[in-house]
């Protein structure tokens, strides 16, 4: 789960982060009235998950409360890459006199974590990467050993911090680990990391994603999602437990196993190209899938407008064919007028013949039933597109 700049300031400050003044704010009001909270200039900032923010005019700079209320009425409902401004966050302005990034992020390549500093702050890290290598310092942290306070004080070395805010960058990247390893989260950036004019080394913008598969360790973290950004259907389907991404095209997938539903979505996308569809979504029920999951997973994508037609491929394993097909008969069922879109199914593996039988017997005018993947693929990529 990735968070808005506010959520990670706040996120930042419980963890002992040095932080400037924020607030967040819905209106043009509450931006006023967080303004004149915090007194003389602040910073109007959209807050959307994308980058580009100040070059699409979402970061203002406010000399008072009323130019504040302003720079916010401009700024909210305004469109960034795709993004609709609904908050801003209102940010005490400081002098600045120099910027640096800091960042940990999870190291999947080598199976450990990873450190980047740098005396470059405020551009993008992978520019300061091709351009001046020698100013940014990789260090892989072993899970076990952590950052230590010496540890640390190297690394802010080796990215070439200056003599006098060594020390102060060091606490915060120790603050910045404790922080990570907290929260179960996959990245927590800081850029800009800058050094204000009294001295002092504060944290000006941050990102921070945290670990989904770790949330039954954090309750607190439900409170972070943004509902209203949310895809409706992703939202029922994780109520459902049901591992769901939706997608752009026509052709609803439903499988059992991630390999075989990633499988079944390339084989959409090739027969797709003749007809000019593509796979709608990612819907894997599972190793162990009764009838009911399998139902619930046909009522959600039978539910996107989306979806022309829906590909069921199912390989029977612990999740036996029977199963599967009962699934689809319910579903339907308790659908009744509302199922109109063809289903395609493919049906192998355990308790395979079953399966057919009772998908033939139900006699659905919607079902259609192919024996090989492919057939099925170009069968429902044929009827998203009529």
């Amino acid at each position: 789960m990735d968070l808005f700049e506010y959520q990670a300031r706040d996120l930042f400050e419980s963890h002992g982060v040095p932080v400037l003044g924020g607030a967040v704010a819905f209106t043009p009001d509450e931006a006023e009235k967080a303004a004149a909270s915090m007194g003389g200039r602040v910073v109007v900032k959209a807050q959307v998950k994308v980058g580009g923010r100040g070059k699409a005019g979402g970061v203002k700079l406010a000399e008072s409360a009323a130019d504040a209320r302003e720079k916010a009425q401009a700024i909210l409902g305004m469109e960034i890459k795709g993004h609709i401004v609904h908050k801003v966050m209102i940010a005490q302005a400081a002098p600045i006199e120099s910027e640096y990034y800091l960042a940990i992020l999870l190291d999947r390549a080598n199976r450990n974590f990873l450190v980047m500093a740098s005396v470059a702050g405020g551009m993008e890290i992978e520019e300061v990467a091709h351009t001046s290598p020698e100013k940014l310092a990789r260090v892989g942290i072993d899970a076990n050993a952590g950052i230590s306070p010496e540890l640390a004080l190297d690394i802010v070395r080796k990215g070439q911090f200056p003599a006098d805010v060594e020390g102060q960058v060091a606490d915060v990247l120790l603050k910045l680990w404790a922080a990570f390893v907290a929260e179960d989260a996959t990245l927590m950036e800081i850029n800009p990391l800058v050094k204000t004019s009294d001295g002092k080394v504060v944290a000006l913008d941050g990102k921070v994603t945290l670990d989904d598969s770790a949330a039954f360790r954090h309750p607190g973290h439900e409170a972070l999602v943004d509902h209203a950004a949310t895809n409706p259907l992703e939202a029922l389907a994780k109520e459902k437990d049901l591992n769901y991404v939706k997608l752009d095209g026509q052709v609803g997938i439903i499988g059992n196993g991630a390999g075989l539903v990633m499988s079944t979505l390339d084989v959409v996308a090739y027969a797709g190209e003749k007809y000019k569809v593509k796979p709608a979504n990612f819907l894997d029920i599972g190793g162990g899938a009764s009838a009911e999951v399998m139902a619930n997973g046909l009522s959600i994508i039978l539910g996107d407008p989306d979806v022309r037609s829906v590909f069921v491929n199912v390989f029977g394993g612990i999740t036996a064919c029977d199963a599967v097909a009962n699934g689809i008969v319910q579903a339907l069922s308790i659908l009744g007028d509302k199922a109109t879109k063809p289903i395609v199914v493919r049906l192998d593996g355990n308790n395979v013949i079953e399966g057919r039988r009772i998908l033939n017997e139900a006699n659905h005018p919607l079902i259609q039933q192919l024996d090989t993947m492919d057939g099925a693929a170009a069968r429902a990529a044929e009827l998203a597109a009529k």
